[in-house]
């Protein structure tokens, strides 16, 4: 079977597959987790995160040390991780939320890398579509993230989360959005790992889709059920353009019971969902 290529969503890091790894592994699946642009190993933290006293002016000002990152970026650094990691043969990639456009670019650029597309509450925005214009339908109305963003994305090129303050409602509502069914101790170190801002370029990019690209590619989308980062009336948009637009292919769609990180939450169901992907 081809090796699983775990990619995290933005503000994560590879460490949040950490849970899930091993289930996949002992089952004889091989799976290798790696960094989206922008973040974990190539993360960069803005000032003011790290800097004492905390300058809350500052959070919804500073220019993001990764306010250059595009969509080609993450997309090309994304290709030579599999290009590496599977040594020429395709694998199969699955990607998490803001992730998801990564993995379109990737899979339509070079098809042939790219044996299965997951996507795992993933933005799988429809041909030449920002990710970001599935945040102003009215299915992502309730969505908990977009109140926690700080200043305006579009001036400092990031979408900026503060996780330096110490409001203790703002954190309640992170853990909220991001970890609803998350084990406490667990959603507490998990946000302890993560990094202030998601590069707005990445969701900005657009993608034109073609039959013979991303649309040949077979394509699987796990559902979130109780997902409030990527509300599930959004995730069903994804799926249905997508399936108007490659019919002859459509999208295998598998429903979990989880908020938005089943890899924390549900790690060994969630395995059980990837390790038959091939």
């Amino acid at each position: 079977m081809s090796t699983l290529v775990l990619l995290h969503g933005f503000w994560h890091g590879s460490w949040c597959w950490s849970e899930v790894v091993p289930h996949v592994v002992a089952a004889g699946r091989r799976a290798v987790a790696v960094d989206l642009a922008g973040h974990g190993l190539y993360a960069r933290r803005p000032r003011w995160f790290t800097e004492q006293p905390y300058d809350r002016e500052a959070v919804g000002t500073e220019v993001s040390p990764v306010a250059d990152v595009s969509l080609n970026d993450a997309a090309e650094l994304l290709t030579s991780q599999i290009k590496r990691i599977g040594d020429g043969e395709p694998v199969t990639v699955v990607a998490h939320s803001a992730a998801g456009p990564v993995l379109t670019r990737t899979a339509q650029q070079t098809p042939e890398l790219v044996a299965h597309a997951v996507y795992v509450s993933a933005y799988m925005p429809a041909s030449g579509v920002p990710a970001v214009a599935y945040t102003r339908l009215p299915e992502a109305a309730d969505d908990q993230v977009a109140p926690l963003l700080q200043g305006d994305p579009a001036q400092m090129g990031a979408l900026r989360l503060d996780f330096a303050t110490d409001d203790a409602a703002y954190r309640q509502r992170l853990r909220e959005a991001f970890y609803g069914d998350v084990d406490p101790a667990l959603a507490d170190a998990a946000t302890g790992l993560l990094t202030p801002d998601g590069p707005i370029g990445i969701m900005l990019g657009t993608t034109a889709l073609t039959h013979d690209g991303w649309g040949s590619v077979r394509r699987t989308y796990i559902v979130c059920t109780r997902d409030m980062a990527i509300r599930p009336g959004v995730q069903a948009k994804f799926i249905s353009e997508a399936d108007a637009a490659f019919p002859d292919n459509p999208t295998s769609v598998v429903t979990v019971d989880a908020s938005h990180s089943p890899f924390l939450s549900i790690p060994g169901e969630l395995a059980d969902v990837l390790i038959p992907l091939d």
